[in-house]
C-alpha cells in the first residue's frame, strides 16, 4: 500500500537527515561568512533569518569586497532535534545547539535554536528562524513515546494567542501597549521604554512603525510544550524613520550605507525584519523570549 506524504501523519524528517541538514547549513553559512558572498548560502536560508542574513552579507560584501579577514568558522554541536509528526507541506523541525560564538562555549551557555523548513519534497532544508536563548528560556517540548514532537496549528484556539495572530498582536503592542497580554521583559515593555527614550533626541525625532508578517516563508511555526502551551516562532517588520531638525542630519550606520537608496538630507527610513520566539501558554501572559533584528533596506530624503 502506498502512503501519500500529503496525507499521512509522519515525522517531518529522520534524525539522521536533520543532522545532515544542520551540517549542510553550517557549511554554507561559513562559506558565505568567509567570502562575504550572499550567494553561497542563499539556498540554505529563507524567511526572517534569510532576509536578515542576505542583507547583512550584501552590506558586508560592499564594505569588505575581499571577504571577511576575521572569519572564524561557526561550529554547532550537542544538537538536540525536536521533530514534529505532521501531514502535508511545508514540513519543519527545530534544532537546539551549542555554539562556539559564546564567550565561554560549553554546556549551559546560550543555545542557538534554528528552525529548518522544507516547502516540498524536492526542496532543500532551509533555516527560517534563528534565535539565541539561554537554557531557561527554552520550554520543554512535548514528545510522544517515540520521541516525536507535535506541531501546533497556526489557528490553535486553545492557546492564549493563536500563532497566526502573534505577529499582528505583538506589532500592535509595541505601538500602543495593547493588547496587554505580553509579559514584562526586555522584548516587551523594556523595548517600548527604550524606544520612548530614543524617540526624541537633540535635533532628531524617530518614529517607529511595526507591521505584521505572517505569510509564506514568514509563517509562524509552533511546537507543543509539556506545560500545555507552545513554543512559537514568528516575524514582524519594522520601519524606523529619523527626521532631523534644521542644521541636523540623521546618522547613517556603516552597515546601513550599502543598503541605502536616495540621499539623506533631512530624513532616513530604515526597514528591518525581526524574528521573534515566544512561550505561549494556554492562559496567561505570552513571554517573548528572543528577538533577532536586521536592517534589510534604507531610504534617504
Amino acid at each position: 500500500m502506498t502512503v501519500h506524504g500529503e496525507l499521512a501523519v509522519v515525522p517531518s524528517v529522520s534524525r539522521s537527515e536533520a543532522a545532515q541538514a544542520l551540517k549542510d547549513f553550517t557549511d554554507a553559512y561559513n562559506a558565505s561568512d568567509k567570502a562575504y558572498d550572499p550567494k553561497l548560502d542563499a539556498g540554505s536560508v529563507t524567511g526572517a533569518f534569510g532576509a536578515i542574513n542576505q542583507a547583512g552579507l550584501k552590506s558586508a560584501s560592499v564594505i569588505s569586497p575581499d571577504g571577511n579577514a576575521r572569519h572564524q568558522d561557526l561550529t554547532l554541536t550537542e544538537a538536540k532535534f525536536a521533530i514534529p509528526k505532521k501531514a502535508g507541506w511545508p514540513r519543519w523541525f527545530l534544532a537546539e545547539t551549542d555554539s562556539n560564538r559564546d564567550a565561554d562555549s560549553g554546556p549551559g551557555d546560550n543555545t542557538w535554536t534554528l528552525v529548518f523548513v522544507r516547502s516540498a519534497p524536492e526542496q532543500p532544508w532551509k533555516v527560517a528562524y534563528l534565535t539565541i536563548l539561554s537554557p531557561d528560556e527554552i520550554p520543554q517540548i512535548k514528545t510522544d513515546k517515540d520521541g516525536w514532537a507535535t506541531a501546533v496549528s497556526p489557528g490553535d484556539g486553545s492557546l492564549a494567542v493563536a500563532p497566526k495572530d502573534l505577529s499582528a498582536e505583538y506589532a500592535s503592542y509595541l505601538k500602543t501597549g495593547a493588547p496587554a497580554h505580553f509579559a514584562p521583559g526586555p522584548h516587551t515593555d523594556g523595548w517600548r521604554s527604550i524606544r520612548d527614550k530614543d524617540a526624541h533626541k537633540p535635533g532628531i525625532t524617530t518614529q517607529y512603525i511595526d507591521q505584521p508578517v505572517k505569510g509564506g516563508d514568514f509563517a509562524p511555526l509552533g511546537l507543543a510544550t509539556k506545560d500545555g502551551g507552545a513554543m512559537v516562532f514568528f516575524t514582524t517588520r519594522l520601519f524606523d524613520r529619523q527626521t532631523a531638525a534644521k542644521n541636523y542630519t540623521p546618522q547613517i550606520g556603516a552597515s546601513v550605507k550599502p543598503l541605502l537608496t536616495g540621499e539623506v538630507k533631512s530624513s532616513l527610513t530604515q526597514e528591518s525584519v525581526v524574528s521573534e520566539a515566544a512561550a505561549v501558554p494556554r492562559s496567561g501572559p505570552v513571554v517573548v523570549t528572543g528577538r533577532l533584528q536586521g536592517v534589510i533596506g534604507a531610504e534617504g530624503s
